[in-house]
């Protein structure tokens, strides 16, 4: 319990300073926040703006007022866009991000786990080197030429899937995965390939363990033997590397996002950037920022489950 205690003081220590530098970074913005937000605007506009965003006030005062706002999911109001306010972009788009990185995880992983336990048993193999080879060449595109690639040979020239665009899987489950394809495939492949090498590495390192030896010596089939005694110790690199890979997901989610047109957190910010709506853009980068602390401190904790000897250390 004290070790819970402690580790739950230093998620609130890091989520207050994310939330401190999320809103101070518009305090970073050279010239007048109000006359940046509403550039080109008439006066009453700014200094509405002025008004609503208090900047008459400390900094101290005004992130206060904002944090207060924010946890109780008050973001303001737009100044310039249409439709909606950034409330409502939120209840839609971060449902969207969290269903994309999710299915893009369970794909990765369900692609790099098998790879990884075959090269790893047949390391050497012709198999063994044609799949780094194909790692090393998903590791040297970025996921938005990816994106581009994907979007070109699957939708543009073959017609197979919908080239953008997002239906809520409530509406057509069908539509859903269909327009969920591209994307997915664009985040999945990177990731694909990070994965199959951490976990080939560290299965030929356990492999070589006395436990395996010994499973081995008893005549425990190959298959249970990889699968069974070999692969639980052998992924704590793997699960920490996908939990931090969140943040590499969410920052190549962005332009995905945008390349496809897919209503998710990242399209929020691209938007909300080139809207000049800063306020808004804030409080979006913030729910980003503590979505990616909240699930790397849920896989801290995952690692007592994989392996128990970690909660005495």
């Amino acid at each position: 319990m004290r070790t819970i205690a402690i580790k739950t003081v230093r998620l609130v220590i890091v989520m207050l300073l994310l939330t401190m530098a999320s809103f101070g970074a518009q305090s970073l913005l050279p010239g007048d926040p109000a006359e940046l937000i509403g550039f080109g605007a008439d006066p009453g506009l700014i200094k509405e703006i002025r008004k609503d965003l208090e900047l008459d006030q400390p900094v101290a005062v005004r992130y206060v007022k904002w944090l207060g706002d924010f946890v109780t999911g008050d973001l303001g109001s737009y100044y310039r866009s249409k439709g909606g306010s950034p409330a409502d972009k939120v209840r839609t788009g971060l449902p969207t991000s969290l269903l994309l990185m999710l299915y893009t995880q369970v794909v990765a992983l369900a692609i790099a786990i098998p790879l990884g336990v075959l090269t790893a048993y047949r390391a050497g193999s012709l198999f063994d080197k044609g799949a780094n080879i194909g790692a090393f060449l998903a590791l040297s595109v970025p996921a938005f030429v990816l994106a581009f690639l994907v979007k070109k040979y699957l939708a543009l020239d073959n017609r197979w899937f919908p080239e953008s665009g997002w239906v809520p899987i409530g509406e057509n489950v069908g539509e859903h995965f269909k327009h969920a394809v591209l994307p997915v495939i664009a985040l999945a492949i990177g990731q694909v390939a990070v994965y199959f090498r951490l976990l080939r590495s560290d299965m030929i390192a356990t492999l070589q363990e006395d436990f395996i030896t010994m499973a081995k010596s008893k005549g425990i089939s190959p298959r249970r033997i990889l699968f069974r005694h070999a692969l639980r110790p052998s992924s704590l690199t793997l699960l920490t590397v996908a939990g931090l890979s969140v943040g590499t997901l969410i920052s190549s989610a962005v332009l995905v996002e945008v390349i496809f047109s897919v209503p998710g957190m990242g399209y929020n910010i691209v938007e909300g950037i080139f809207s000049r709506e800063y306020p808004a853009t804030q409080s979006f980068i913030a729910i980003v920022g503590l979505l990616f602390v909240l699930i790397n401190y849920l896989v801290d904790f995952l690692y007592t489950v994989i392996d128990p000897r970690i909660r005495n250390a």
